[in-house]
């Protein structure tokens, strides 16, 4: 047997180690910053994903990092002793990025925590409830991100597509309830497949995002929308993406009843009947993509019903040298603050009950604390409101009770499930809290 000799020995010795010693210090160097982001995010209390995000099976991760570098939201995820963590889980939005990414198959997207549960209906793989027939796509079920609710709108749709009966007899194939980006994809895959559809909206176009605040940034990806082709869009504005929604519309002929709500749902022994404020429609199935904010949460305190309270912000403008509080710690909260901020004369007071503005991103928080640092507003934790006045509102901060100067009230603490409405259709509700 021959050994090689020395030097040969000498030069594969030094190969190595100029291969192993960067890759073992970046690698260092990686779990270090991943564990001060782990320990940061601990310390300010920002722990809890804001919507579908990865659990990471550590018997599975062999630490390729894949995940890592797959993420468009940087600093989301790291390695830590050789493991894939969250190490800023405040700060995911749920692409999945990171699961079509790991070569290990050793994460899953789900819903939820063990401390803070999500409430959503119960769906099969073909998006379909406990009922059949009835469907849901979007937010309501948990994909809040507008690219995946549009491809889910798309999926749910081809589901429908082989539902008995869909295709054939006097009824439509499908009654579409809502208009955001998970509706009007589903409304265009409808069309696309020649069925008989009918989109009901409440209120416009575009759902909630319809709702977010004047010129709020919103995160999208490139996506391909039935009968009218790709859309490439990373960063733009509500107003933009508005003018995009009305543009598809426009070039696709998709019609959508406007100021339309659905009051009851009810089996029929082939179908269903659609009640709605305006009209009663029959169809083979339904498809829900209404979205979680159902009925705005209230802060229920004596002076509430003053015309100055609002539940949303649509024109910051309006409020132009005015005091205004804002109530909430979410993301719509925190946009809303800083976009009245910006406004010229207007004194801005952002109120939240919790310690950190933990179910809120990241890009936002940084705005809060610039709008701080130039004095343009300033923020109370763990305070709520106590009683509302027509030029005043009553605050409770820590023990403390202190008025202010107030014009007007922006409540942003999120809707109230549509639970009731599920139910009176007989659609089970789960809570889902971070198991696969």
């Amino acid at each position: 047997m021959q050994f090689p000799d020395t030097t040969t020995t000498i030069v594969y010795l030094a190969v190595l180690l100029g291969v192993w010693i960067p890759y073992g210090w970046r690698r260092s160097r990686q779990n270090r910053r991943s564990q001060d982001l782990l320990q940061t995010a601990h310390a300010d209390g920002l722990l809890e994903p804001a919507s579908l995000h990865p659990l990471i099976d550590p018997t599975l991760c062999f630490g390729c990092s894949a995940c890592v570098d797959a993420c468009p939201e940087k600093n989301v995820l790291g390695l830590v002793h050789g493991k894939a963590v969250l190490t800023t889980p405040a700060n995911c939005i749920g692409h999945g990025a990171c699961r079509e990414a790991c070569p290990a198959e050793a994460i899953t997207l789900v819903l939820g925590t063990e401390t803070r549960g999500v409430d959503i209906p119960w769906l099969g793989e073909d998006f379909q409830t406990n009922v059949p027939g009835i469907f849901v796509a979007g937010e309501l079920g948990g994909m809040g991100l507008i690219r995946n609710a549009i491809e889910q709108g798309q999926q749910a749709l081809a589901s429908i597509a082989t539902h008995p009966g869909v295709g054939s007899g006097e009824l439509l194939d499908v009654v579409i309830v809502g208009a955001g980006p998970a509706g009007l994809s589903a409304s265009l895959a409808a069309m696309q497949r020649g069925l008989s559809v009918c989109t009901i909206e409440q209120e416009s176009l575009g759902g909630t995002v319809a709702h977010y605040p004047r010129g709020k940034i919103v995160m999208t990806a490139p996506v391909n929308l039935p009968l009218y082709g790709k859309v490439k869009l990373r960063e733009t504005t509500k107003e933009a993406l508005l003018d995009l929604w009305n543009q598809v519309a426009q070039k696709t002929g998709v019609r959508i009843r406007y100021d339309e709500q659905v009051t009851a749902v009810t089996p029929l022994e082939k179908g269903f009947r659609v009640e709605t404020t305006r009209d009663t429609y029959t169809a083979r199935t339904v498809l829900l993509a209404i979205g979680r904010r159902g009925t705005p949460r209230k802060v229920g305190v004596p002076g509430e019903e003053l015309d100055k309270v609002a539940y949303r912000l649509i024109d910051s403008a309006q409020y132009a040298g005015h005091h205004v509080l804002v109530v909430g710690g979410g993301d719509s909260a925190l946009e809303a603050a800083v976009s009245l901020s910006e406004e010229p004369g207007t004194w801005v007071t952002l109120v939240y009950r919790g310690a950190a503005f933990s179910r809120a991103k990241a890009k936002n928080r940084e705005r809060i604390e610039r709008a701080q640092q130039a004095e343009a507003l300033q923020v109370f934790f763990g305070s709520e409101i106590r009683e509302i006045f027509e030029k005043t509102v009553d605050l409770c901060v820590g023990v403390e009770r202190i008025t202010l100067p107030n014009d007007a009230i922006i409540v942003c603490t999120g809707g109230i499930l549509p639970t009731s409405f599920l139910r009176e259709m007989g659609i089970e509700i789960e809570t889902k809290r971070g198991t696969a």
